[in-house]
């Protein structure tokens, strides 16, 4: 009697390669320094009068770990930071089975609609919100002056 073989196992095979694949590739990653790079970056840009206010969040970071810069029209915010083993308490025991928090960089770039002062740009940081306060370029204002006529 010819045995015949299940179409399936052949798929279940095909899944549990494709699976051991993916975990060995993230282990890969784990184990390099490859930055996670995130747009997870939230951000409110107001338009006020005579400044914009950009407001963005970015939880867990030091102040120190965060970059601002104003290219043209362009600002930039980055931030990284490295989780070393010095963080971590002696009295923590066993072993990780995963580590996805030794490093984490996020960056983004946004383009005002108009000039602003950068040498007059302020930021604060506190509770995990950036706050950036950007004056704008202000052109000299439309007021018509009366004329009298001799």
């Amino acid at each position: 009697m010819m045995r015949r073989s299940n179409p399936f196992d052949e798929i279940e095979s095909m899944f549990e390669r494709m699976s051991r694949q993916f975990d060995e590739m993230s282990h890969q990653f784990d184990a390099s320094n490859v930055v996670k790079s995130s747009y997870g970056m939230d951000i409110d840009v107001r338009d006020g009068d005579e400044e914009f206010v950009v407001v963005a969040d970015l939880p867990g970071f030091e102040k120190e770990d965060i970059d601002l810069s104003i290219a043209k029209r362009s600002l930039t915010i980055s931030a990284s930071r490295d989780m070393s083993e010095d963080t971590e308490s002696e009295s923590d025991s066993g072993q990780y089975l995963r580590r996805e928090r030794r490093h984490e960089s996020m960056r983004r770039s946004l383009r005002l609609p108009e000039d602003v002062k950068a040498d007059e740009a302020s930021a604060s940081y506190n509770n995990g919100v950036l706050t950036i306060s950007l004056p704008k370029m202000l052109t000299e204002s439309d007021d018509s002056h009366h004329i009298d006529i001799n």
